[in-house]
């Protein structure tokens, strides 16, 4: 009897650690935020269940993580909260488990988080100051990020200038807004930031942005454009004041037309000259006719002969009567 218990506790065991340990046991860590990630061991059955252990440096026992002791497959474990010094050295091991049956555990190597965690680009923004530019600097925040404000910082900027590439980099403390000196003015730049700590120097850079010190010089196609125009502009303002000045001329000379008096068109010799004076209670043949009429126009351009009696004119003209 005690031969058969011990044979079913053998086989119990055997059966307990035929399942397949995990593989691909690995941390990520990207700007102090640190994922474990794994992938199920050959032939591994389905529904198998994963846990998640950490050991501390400090610490001698292993302890399980908080939401990582039922993982299914293709699940991943936030260990940020359980790496809580980010000087420390920690360790996790994965194991599969399934009714009656276990894995063996699938240790990871040694994760110092400030060391080991990639740094990410800022948020960057740049604009120009006339023969500078400033950079506007955002680091992304987190929860142990804000811890580290007083850890030594420095930011690795790459400068280069577009028109003919020529390059050189700054290493400055890091501050929140960065002034970038003694560049050309109206010429255009391209700037990458990256961000490291004194321990650590895995830091991607940001994408370029560019900007231009100061408003960038019209270009040739932009001048001639703008002489052309001038040119047009000048002939129409040169056109419009030629016929300007022919309809004033025009208008002056009409009005010295119509100004002159009627004195002007009569022949040499009596031009300003009086009438000869008539007898008395006799009136001029031009002042018979009403203004404007034919035969008084017709009378201003011939000589006025002075008014006869009836018995000095019916001698010459027997016809017309007194």
């Amino acid at each position: 009897m005690a031969s058969l218990e011990l044979l079913l506790l053998h086989l119990h065991l055997v059966v307990c650690v035929y399942l397949p340990a995990p593989a691909n046991v690995t941390i990520l860590s990207f700007n102090m935020e640190h994922t474990l990630s794994f992938t199920p061991g050959a032939d591994t059955p389905f529904g198998t269940l994963f846990a998640v252990e950490i050991l501390g440096s400090r610490r001698k026992s292993w302890r399980p993580v908080s939401g990582c002791s039922h993982l299914m497959v293709g699940q991943t474990c936030n260990l940020t909260q359980a790496f809580k010094n980010p000087f420390r050295h920690y360790q996790a091991r994965v194991q599969a488990f399934a009714p009656n049956q276990t894995s063996d555990w699938t240790l990871t190597g040694l994760f110092q988080p400030l060391i080991d965690t990639i740094l990410g680009p800022p948020d960057v923004s740049v604009s120009g100051c006339g023969n500078c530019l400033v950079l506007q600097l955002r680091v992304p925040t987190s929860v142990v990020v804000e811890n580290l404000k007083d850890v030594h910082r420095e930011l690795l900027i790459h400068v280069q200038r577009t028109r003919d590439g020529a390059q050189f980099r700054l290493s400055p403390h890091f501050q929140e807004e960065i002034l970038i000196s003694y560049l050309q003015p109206g010429v255009e730049y391209c700037v990458t930031v990256a961000v490291k700590t004194l321990f650590n120097s895995n830091a991607l850079p940001s994408r370029p942005h560019c900007a231009f010190t100061s408003p960038p010089p019209p270009a040739a196609s932009d001048l001639v454009g703008y002489g052309v125009l001038s040119a047009v502009s000048i002939s129409g303002f040169l056109l419009l004041g030629f016929f300007l000045h022919r309809c004033r001329l025009g208008l002056r000379l009409r009005r010295r037309r119509l100004s002159s008096s009627p004195s002007d068109s009569l022949p040499r010799g009596q031009t300003g000259g009086a009438a000869p004076p008539g007898r008395p209670g006799q009136t001029s043949a031009p002042q018979v006719h009403k203004d404007g009429s034919a035969d008084c126009l017709l009378l201003e351009h011939r000589p006025v002969q002075p008014m006869r009696s009836c018995s000095e004119r019916g001698k010459e003209d027997s016809h017309i009567g007194c």
